[in-house]
């Protein structure tokens, strides 16, 4: 039987927490920051989630690595 792979392209954009959640870094955060307001850089800053079916498919492309 042959073994599944992890997807190296969601292994560099996603990490699995330990409650099985898919964690992502948001957009907009790389450059051009002189613009964008103290307040929303701060909430760029954190992680976000991914919910619902995307989830279940992150989870499962990562499996083999966990």
């Amino acid at each position: 039987m042959p073994k599944q792979k992890t997807h190296k392209g969601m292994q560099k954009r996603f990490k699995v927490t330990a409650s099985g959640k898919a964690k992502h870094r948001k957009a907009f955060r790389g450059h051009i920051l002189g613009k964008k307001s103290g307040n929303r850089k701060r909430q760029l800053r954190q992680d976000g989630v991914v919910t619902g079916a995307e989830a279940v498919q992150i989870v499962n492309a990562l499996r083999p690595s966990l």
